[in-house]
């Protein structure tokens, strides 16, 4: 198939964290090329000549990955293709091959006929916030290398080495668990069974199907309701717990045996409380959206906890940044740093509290007692347009401040009180703005949402 370059490229599909757009309407085969074009041209100017691909198992995906390596081998620059793989496989290879410089092609947990790339051009890691941008411009100018010579393709298979390195990592103790998995029909569908069938597990899998149509629900899995499956399942069958995995494998979801769901800022609570002597730098790291139950268990541990921006790009460039032991948000997205090689898995995330689990006769109930509770909303999204979200983020701020309230400004706003937070902000993903309350009690919750709602609409 013949590709060309891409005009009018949509600016909106550069976001925060990767490039996200709906297939074919705002990106198609031409725009991939164009990325290819791009991407090698770039990293040829840093020294770089080789980089490795994968792809997800979108309906659009193998055409665009096609695409996008054509446009790269175009520039004389090498592909190590690794095919169908989850977005930590291919983190992973690029560990193990000493290749920094790659691409995924995915849309994470976003509806069926989106798609995307996750993208890295050197050491530093994934492309991010302004690098993004300096791209985009790139791309505009046209000034691509092009080679006589096109750059080879070679393929990879990292599913073995993969693999070796859960067996390596992971040491359960003598009790056998009941376990539950949702792999929600995305990428992990593939190699799940695989992975967890190494260890001493009960596994029951529903939503097995590799099917980028994500027909049972959407592939988000701390979006309570996506879970209801889940739920009902670990009820049935009586099962120690349940976990689902997002639409490229980088997150996770938790279901307890008696089918609540816990978001991950408390599933980090068991994991701290059980590294806590393990490891010598005792500081944590978690976004702006996670609750203060997670704050204040970490104060009463001892350690230290950083309030951080919201994207997996930032969390995983400041884990390895600041050399931390863990690191996470309220998205799924956890990066252990203390025996694993930083990078966020849900599959390895959901197997570190299984093996938690393993080696004491509690429950996943039992080892969250004595936190401090709250009452929270969930996040909640308010349509704008990608130029009003930051306006209307900008005014609340504005009214934060004129208020005299103590906030916190490193993602949008979060306005901290005695007794709770309010946090407001605009997504890196799409056209919203995002919103988060949490207070001490249910009517101090509903004083801060009706406050912060009502600037919010005043303003959009």
């Amino acid at each position: 198939m013949e590709y060309k370059y891409k005009e009018n490229l949509d600016k909106n599909i550069f976001r925060g964290y990767d490039i996200r757009g709906i297939y074919p309407t705002n990106l198609d085969e031409d725009t991939y090329y164009t990325f290819g074009l791009g991407f090698g041209t770039h990293i040829q100017k840093l020294g770089k000549k080789i980089c490795v691909v994968g792809h997800d198992n979108r309906l659009s995906s193998p055409s665009l990955y096609s695409a996008m390596i054509e446009g790269i081998i175009s520039t004389g620059v090498d592909v190590v293709s690794l095919d169908l793989c989850t977005t930590p496989m291919y983190y992973y290879a690029s560990i193990k091959l000493n290749i920094p410089s790659g691409a995924m092609v995915t849309a994470s947990h976003n509806p069926k006929d989106d798609n995307g790339i996750k993208f890295a051009f050197d050491e530093s890691g994934n492309c991010k916030g302004e690098e993004i941008q300096d791209f985009y411009q790139e791309l505009l100018k046209k000034e691509f290398i092009y080679s006589e010579e096109k750059g080879k393709i070679v393929k990879f298979d990292i599913e073995p080495e993969y693999l070796e390195l859960f067996e390596e990592n992971l040491h359960f103790g003598e009790r056998r668990l009941k376990v539950v998995l949702d792999p929600a029909n995305g990428a992990t569908s593939s190699f799940v069974r695989k992975i967890y069938e190494l260890f001493p597990i009960d596994l029951e899998i529903i939503n097995e199907e590799s099917d980028g149509n994500f027909p049972n629900h959407h592939p988000d899995p701390c979006v309570e309701a996506n879970l209801d499956q889940l739920k009902q399942k670990v009820l049935e069958l009586g099962a120690d717990v349940g976990i689902s995995f997002d639409g490229d494998g980088d997150r996770l979801g938790v279901i307890t045996n008696t089918g609540r769901f816990i978001p991950t800022d408390i599933y980090l609570i068991i994991i701290i409380r059980d590294i806590i002597n393990k490891v010598d730098n005792k500081t944590f790291l978690y976004d702006v959206k996670c609750s203060k139950s997670l704050s204040d268990e970490i104060e009463k541990l001892g350690a230290k906890g950083i309030c951080y921006r919201t994207g997996n790009s930032f969390t995983k460039a400041k884990v390895k940044e600041d050399n931390l032991p863990l690191g996470a948000e309220l998205s799924g997205h956890v990066f252990f740093n203390d025996r694993w090689p930083g990078f966020d898995s849900g599959m390895y995330a959901g197997l570190r509290l299984l093996e938690i689990l393993s080696k004491t006769d509690k429950s996943v109930e039992e080892l969250l007692e004595g936190i401090n509770t709250y009452f929270s909303t969930e996040e909640l999204k308010f349509e704008s347009t990608d130029l009003k979200k930051v306006e209307v983020v900008e005014k609340v701020a504005e009214y934060v401040k004129s208020k005299g309230y103590t906030y916190n400004d490193i993602d949008g706003v979060r306005a901290e009180f005695p007794d709770g937070w309010a946090l407001v902000r605009y997504s890196n993903t799409g056209p919203n703005i995002t919103a988060r309350f949490e207070a001490s009690t249910e009517e101090r919750l509903q004083q801060l949402q009706n406050e912060f709602v009502g600037v919010i609409n005043e303003n959009n």
